[in-house]
């Protein structure tokens, strides 16, 4: 069965064999050192002032950032199932949330998010996807945020880049906290968040808040590289390991570039056969498909094809799929991911099979490669 849900993703053999050595405990010095190397290869990824390790899932991220940097009001953008998340989390912690809503297909812009800081004075952070798994969406988080600054450089700028950190290289300029998990395009089982904080961001955490989420105490144990609590050691070893490969493999660069070409060439195949893209500003990290018969096509792709997508949640239960574009993907899988789409369509009796889906997605996959090799 091949593995093409955004998260998880395929764990590679490289670094399931990593994760398979003794167990190690993590007040030693030889976890110590792996735990510092990690470290540096985070710093390379993130690019932030600062690097902390959660055992947790991407949502522990979530409210560990809100409940740290924000102390009166939030700003949450929701388009979709994880931007109301944000929203919930600060109602949960007794703060005040302002809301911007949207449907799952529809980006914030710069426009209402300044406008709806010039009428609530109280707002000291904002939240925000880059990537918004629940419909495929990509937020203009780079331009919202500097607008932020432009208004009020003591607004802490909140970036959930759960399916966004390691697809795409990310302008952390006016970003305070960028959030990653473990299950995405890291690669790797959940269970692991990652926070890039930036020095005003650990300015404000000051003594922290909580006890668990507590950002202070955190920051304070990994400089030296250790944890406050319990450390997900095994989880930290695959990092360093999915760090490594990236490295072995070209470096991020690579897969920066890697990613946006089968990101591209996939959309492209699948909008060959006739289907519609969902979100008006797609994500790199997936293809959202929004289709009538959208049920139908995953169940064929399953079970027929060996390949498993993710549905939609909510509202678009049952009209969507998607299809995972994170990590390091080899061009033939994703071709048999787009090949089973259309043999599904044949199946249902949608347009008749001619490789169409296969001769687009290899066309725009490998012009690129072969422009750049002439050049």
């Amino acid at each position: 069965m091949l593995l093409f849900t955004p998260g998880p993703t395929p764990v590679p053999e490289s670094v399931r064999l990593a994760m398979a050595t003794p167990t190690l405990h993590h007040r030693t010095p030889e976890f110590e050192a792996i735990f510092k190397e990690t470290r540096a290869l985070l710093f390379k990824l993130f690019a932030t002032d600062e690097v902390i390790m959660l055992a947790s899932t991407g949502t522990g991220a979530m409210e560990a950032a809100v409940t740290n940097l924000c102390h009166d009001t939030l700003l949450s953008i929701n388009s979709g199932k994880f931007g109301e998340r944000f929203g919930k989390i600060a109602l949960a912690h007794g703060l005040n949330n302002v809301e911007i809503k949207h449907e799952w297909d529809t980006p914030a812009t710069v426009e209402e998010v300044v406008e709806a800081l010039k009428a609530n004075p109280s707002v000291d952070a904002i939240a925000i996807q880059i990537s918004e798994s629940a419909g495929g969406l990509r937020h203009p988080v780079e331009e919202i945020a500097s607008a932020v600054k432009a208004i009020n450089p003591n607004i802490m700028v909140i970036a959930d880049g759960i399916t966004a950190v390691g697809v795409e290289r990310i302008d952390v300029a006016n970003i305070d906290c960028l959030i990653a998990g473990s299950q995405k395009a890291l690669m790797l089982p959940p269970g692991l968040a990652i926070l890039g904080l930036s020095n005003a961001a650990i300015e404000k955490t000051g003594a922290g808040k909580g006890y668990y989420l507590n950002l202070a105490s955190e920051i304070k144990k990994q400089k030296q590289n250790t944890t406050a609590y319990t450390a997900a050691t095994t989880l930290i070893i695959g990092l360093r390991a999915v760090l490594q490969e990236i490295e072995a493999n070209g470096g991020l660069g690579k897969l920066f570039c890697d990613t946006a070409r089968r990101a591209k060439a996939t959309r492209f195949a699948l909008e060959a056969l006739g289907l519609h893209s969902y979100p008006k500003t797609p994500a790199r990290s997936m293809t959202t498909i929004d289709d009538e018969n959208a049920k139908e096509i995953r169940d064929l792709l399953k079970t027929d094809f060996g390949v498993n997508v993710a549905g939609g949640q909510d509202h678009l239960k049952g009209k969507i799929f998607r299809i995972n574009q994170m990590g390091l993907i080899e061009p033939y899988e994703m071709v048999a991911a787009v090949t089973a789409v259309e043999l599904a369509l044949a199946k249902l009796g949608r347009r008749a099979f001619d490789g169409t889906a296969s001769r687009v997605f290899h066309e725009e996959y490998f012009k690129s490669v072969l422009n750049k090799e002439e050049k």
